[in-house]
């Protein structure tokens, strides 16, 4: 028998008869690998485990603890889904759009005549367990694209003829479980016996391929994991944030509102702006004493602007427009043109430099309908944004004193966060030899300041490179928040200089830089990661005070005065409501601390302290109350118990 070299990771080959699997080799290394493998890659290309070597190859077993072995494990679930709706509501009345894995899950994509609901996922999931327990083999088909375009039209599956129009390869591959066929690269589990655990989450409409001028269909999100217990832990932490939801919170709390009068266009009300203004304050005072000087600029600009800057090239789909003096105007989607404008109106030495400008802008974006979600994603936000102007010499201590300041903010609400540095995208400005400067410079000021990190690939802005800053919430969560970018185009584009040492003109280097990068969002992580009970610092009212009787009103309202005076924000319950529920109503509210007065406390100038979380702390003079909480209030200090999550 012919016999070939199978070449490992680590270097070391080993010897096997040509057409051995690549399951067959990983169970030749060692049980325990075998039971874990879902998938090889062979030569660099992703393979199912029944792939045969017949010549010498580089190896690599994906295993289902890795993220490429549990994406595999997903897909393969939502191809069991997909098999499960057509055989629940008939091959010839459903049409299959797209069904990948995602984080955390997978959905499948379907034109059905009518809308899916709760009830038919537990229809699905029922069949879907049926045909787990068939034991199928997903078996690969690969064959010519005309071929597979003439299959795909006999079975009248539009959505997948289409896709398949559009690929370059010659040769294409379809996976066949039992009798269902659909069009996918690969790889797959060996068989649907391999699923263990999965749940299917929810329905939603979905535009097929994001458009909204396309056909609406039936979104089916599920999830899948390889033990049931971590399928439970999965469901436990969706429950959890079910109840931390910022659009229920927002409106529980009274803190914002979203109107079909304006989708996508968040409305503050007066407690959300106290935390939006809380946040603000916090922000400037910091860049205040790092040296920024704040700037405002105008909402419109005249388009001439946004194709000098390459936005009308590279963002014009998302920006809105409008006519000024039969002239088209933009409504800014990035602060960074109104920037440059005002470093342009003056003349600017190497002795001014670094110019650090700071602007809380209000940017609009055209999002699509269906990508809409609370604060997460709106079509229009306030950018922390700031724009450092800087000689190429001072590159690293800016973007190390930028770091410095990101982790100073992000420490305040105890966030833990990991960095990625993004690199070109396909459309870029500039020339390759510019964005390798860029990218080499922010590498380096990573690696300077002992930061992990990871690369993320075509992800850069289309002027520059960048890194990313991704908060990681309590339920484990990432999201992208802070964002720093370097730019040598829009110097170059806008003409920037300024009076070098030696007399002459010189370009300057541009950093883009947001820490909270959209307020609205910023807050909608806050209210999810606190669950509503925000650090004293924060929390819209600090403390109520609850009278047992009308008797104690007047002491009430002086001690709401005097507090008030000393800057917390109070409030007297003054309803005639028993105490037990007024208490719970301020738990509810997750109002940090409530003063309960009666002819005790009148009578010896007390206060009866209660905290949200820890109950009664007993009576306590104002003064020392006083104290206590204005020094919280200084310090930023956060409770560290449990939330209770009602």
């Amino acid at each position: 028998m012919e016999e070939v070299d199978v070449t490992l990771p680590d270097g070391s080959s080993l010897e096997f008869e040509a057409g051995i699997t690549v399951k067959e080799v990983a169970f030749s290394i060692g049980p325990r690998l075998g039971k874990a493998a879902v998938a090889g890659v062979v030569d660099g290309e992703p393979v199912d485990l029944d792939y045969s070597l017949n010549e010498d190859v580089e190896l690599e077993i994906i295993t289902i603890d890795s993220e490429e072995g549990l994406e595999i494990y997903r897909h393969s679930v939502a191809h069991i889904m997909a098999q499960a709706v057509e055989n629940l509501f008939g091959a010839d009345e459903v049409k299959l759009a797209i069904g990948p894995a995602i984080e955390d899950g997978f959905y499948y994509d379907f034109e059905v005549e009518e809308n899916f609901s709760e009830d038919d996922l537990e229809k699905i999931e029922e069949e879907m367990e049926r045909i787990i327990a068939e034991d199928l083999q997903f078996e690969r088909i690969e064959l010519d694209k005309q071929e597979a375009i003439d299959r795909l039209k006999e079975l009248d599956e539009d959505y997948k003829v289409e896709l398949l129009e559009e690929i370059e390869d010659e040769q294409v591959s379809l996976y066949q479980q039992g009798d269902f066929v659909d069009l996918c690269q690969g790889p797959h589990l060996l068989s649907t016996g391999e699923v263990k655990a999965f749940k299917l989450l929810n329905v939603a409409g979905a535009y097929w391929r994001g458009d909204e001028n396309n056909e609406m269909l039936q979104r089916i999100y599920g999830t899948a994991f390889p033990k049931q217990s971590l399928l439970e832990e999965h469901l436990e932490r969706l429950e959890e944030a079910k109840k931390r939801d910022h659009r229920k919170l927002g409106q529980k709390l009274d803190l914002f509102s979203l109107h079909n009068e304006g989708k996508g266009f968040p409305f503050f009300h007066p407690k959300g702006m106290v935390i939006r203004n809380e946040l603000i304050d916090f922000w400037k005072e910091e860049h205040r004493q790092a040296g920024y000087g704040e700037i405002q600029t105008p909402l419109i600009l005249n388009q001439e602007m946004w194709k000098r800057s390459g936005h009308w090239d590279h963002y014009r789909d998302d920006m809105y427009f409008t006519e000024i003096d039969e002239e088209t105007h933009a409504v800014k989607p990035m602060n960074c043109p109104g920037s440059i404008l005002v470093y342009k109106g003056q003349i600017r030495s190497y002795r001014d430099l670094p110019i650090k400008l700071g602007e809380f802008g209000l940017v609009h974006r055209h999002e699509r309908s269906g990508t809409l979600h609370g604060l997460m994603r709106v079509r229009n936000f306030t950018q922390d944004d700031a724009h450092i102007y800087c000689l190429p010499s001072q590159i690293e201590e800016e973007l190390s004193e930028v770091i410095d300041l990101v982790d100073t903010i992000y420490s305040a609400f105890d966030f833990d966060y990991n960095v990625e540095l993004s690199t070109k995208p396909e459309k870029a400005m500039g020339s390759d030899e510019l964005w390798e400067q860029a990218t080499s410079a922010l590498k380096e000021v990573i690696i300077a300041n002992d930061l992990d990190y990871e690369i993320n690939e075509g992800d850069g802005a289309f002027y520059g490179p960048k890194i990313d800053f991704n908060l990681e919430d309590c339920l484990g969560r990432s999201w992208q928040c802070g964002t720093i970018q370097l730019d040598f185009q829009m110097p170059e584009r806008f003409d920037l200089t300024y009076i070098g040492q030696d007399g002459e003109e010189h370009r300057p280097v541009m950093i883009h830089r947001a820490i909270f990068g959209s307020i609205e969002r910023f807050i909608g992580i806050l209210i999810e990661h606190f669950a509503g009970a925000f650090p004293t610092w924060l929390a819209p009212v600090q403390t109520t005070i609850i009278p047992i009787t009308d008797d104690h009103l007047e002491y009430a309202e002086q001690i709401k005065e005097e507090l008030q005076v000393a800057g917390i924000r109070v409030e007297v319950d003054a309803r005639q409501e028993k105490i037990g529920y007024k208490i719970r109503e301020a738990q509810m509210q997750q109002i940090p601390y409530m003063l309960i007065v009666g002819d005790d406390e009148v009578e010896a100038g007390t206060v009866s302290v209660r905290e949200r979380r820890e109950g009664d702390l007993g009576a306590e003079k104002l003064v020392d109350f006083k104290e206590r909480v204005l020094t919280e209030i200084e310090n930023k200090g956060q409770a560290e118990e449990e939330l209770d999550i009602q």
